[in-house]
């Protein structure tokens, strides 16, 4: 049978899962078989990068350049992204199409010598490369070294079991869609880690215009999660948020209102401001900016300016 759709996607486990998911969606929304789509794994700049912070390197972008690359020169269909890792400002031709039902979008940490980040002996190292997480743990931990932990999930674990960190934190949603959800020693309350925006939800990009594809993935688009998504990034946007900008923000739709909550925080973990915002659901795209508007005017320009 002729392949109907491409679906690109990163190489790394989770990618792949997360793109075969994709294709076992559409496959029961249209009654196709599976011989009618193609999973392209393209290796990406960020995949390679290693030994360097992604803000050093180049942002977000990195993990998405060349899918978005491959997309617009029709190599492949759609894309299949971890919405986290979607920068805010999508290349001309190109858009978020449609989202599927959102995972747990909670952080959980896996730890070596303690189950818990409370637990951890004074100066034990914590590896993160999130700045985000990074922030997080400081605000919880001043004592704790923080250390950058590049890499997949498989290649993190490895190096928790290598002894290079007393433990780690990454994103329950890509845990349990690798059916690792039992090396988890403790989850990280919605209240006191907030999740960085588009956490837990897949995200699938296309070219504007092409009305195949828009009807096929307008079967499988989870309305609720394009929702929260749209107000977690015109949050994430209007503060310009970038791998330098440690941002959290997460937003819940529950009958037609959607409530979210935001938070800035400095990368040592000391200054934080927070902001919560409540409306209507198809507004919520004004609602997260909104809500950016709101938390800079508290925090003022100068926090921006001290560690942006």
């Amino acid at each position: 049978m002729q392949t109907i759709l491409r679906i690109g996607t990163r190489g790394s486990p989770l990618a792949l899962a997360q793109a075969h998911e994709t294709q076992a969606r559409l496959m029961a929304a249209h009654g196709m078989p599976e011989q009618a789509f193609e999973v392209v794994a393209i290796s990406t700049s960020g995949d390679r990068i290693q030994d360097r912070p992604l803000s050093e390197a180049g942002g977000k972008g990195l993990f998405t350049k060349e899918i978005e690359e491959a997309l617009l020169e029709r190599r492949i269909d759609i894309a299949v992204h971890s919405s986290k890792d979607m920068p805010t400002v999508l290349p001309d031709g190109l858009e978020l199409s449609a989202f599927l039902p959102r995972e747990d979008a909670r952080d959980a940490f896996i730890g070596k010598v303690a189950k818990a980040i409370a637990d951890l002996p004074r100066g034990a190292k914590v590896g993160s490369s999130s700045l985000r997480r990074q922030a997080l743990i400081r605000r919880m931990r001043p004592d704790l070294d923080v250390v950058m932990f590049r890499g997949n999930v498989q290649t993190r674990l490895r190096k928790l079991d290598e002894g290079i960190a007393a433990g780690t934190i990454l994103a329950y949603a890509g845990l349990k869609r690798l059916g690792l959800e039992h090396v988890v020693t403790d989850l990280m309350p919605l209240d006191g880690f907030p999740p960085a925006p588009g956490q837990g939800a897949i995200g699938i990009e296309s070219r504007i215009g092409d009305r195949d594809v828009e009807k096929m993935l307008a079967a499988i688009h989870d309305v609720p999660t394009g929702q929260a998504l749209a107000c977690e990034r015109a949050f994430l946007a209007a503060l310009d948020g970038s791998c330098r900008t440690p941002i959290a923000g997460h937003a819940v739709i529950a009958n037609g209102i959607v409530s979210f909550d935001g938070l800035i925080i400095s990368p040592d973990g000391t200054q934080s401001h927070t902001v919560k915002m409540q409306g209507p659901a198809q507004e919520a795209a004004r609602i997260g900016n909104e809500a950016a508007r709101t938390v800079r005017a508290e925090a003022g320009e100068t926090f921006f300016d001290g560690w942006l």
